[in-house]
């Protein structure tokens, strides 16, 4: 229905200069065609939309909006921040086998440490990023 309408633009056609300016170059202007599309353009602001959205969640969140986590409705509980440092109890972890609310709060944080080091050393290195990994494992991944 959209596309019989016009309502969707031709994802081929690239964006007018003079309306977009200098957002409408690649970059490549030895091509023919120095500019992007207007299927590029819908996935790049998408994709904008989406970080923003995703850093706006991450640093204000509002109670009342974070249903995801709580339940006000039937009286649940805020529990405490954790804060930089967990406390992390030995007796209280043996005792439940290790899976303990504090045990997996630190595994997280050690998890995107992990992640953010992978990344990091991949970027730095110009290294495919399952090529690092496969190093860090001794190789067992890749032939």
């Amino acid at each position: 229905y959209a596309t019989s309408h016009g309502l969707t633009p031709n994802a081929d056609q690239p964006l007018d200069t003079t309306v977009w300016g200098p957002l409408a170059m690649d970059g490549n202007m030895a091509s023919a065609t120095p500019g992007i599309t207007n299927g590029r353009a819908i996935i790049l602001i998408a994709h904008v939309h989406a970080l923003f959205v995703s850093l706006a969640s991450a640093i204000s969140p509002f109670g009342f909006q974070d249903s995801l986590t709580l339940n006000m409705k039937e009286g649940e509980k805020d529990e405490q921040a954790y804060g930089v440092i967990i406390p992390l109890s030995p007796k209280d972890v043996m005792a439940q086998g290790g899976l303990t609310a504090d045990a997996e709060m630190a595994n997280g944080r050690l998890a995107m440490l992990g992640l953010v080091a992978t990344v990091a050393t991949s970027v730095a290195t110009g290294t495919p990023f399952l090529e690092v990994v496969n190093k860090m494992v001794g190789g067992v991944m890749m032939a």
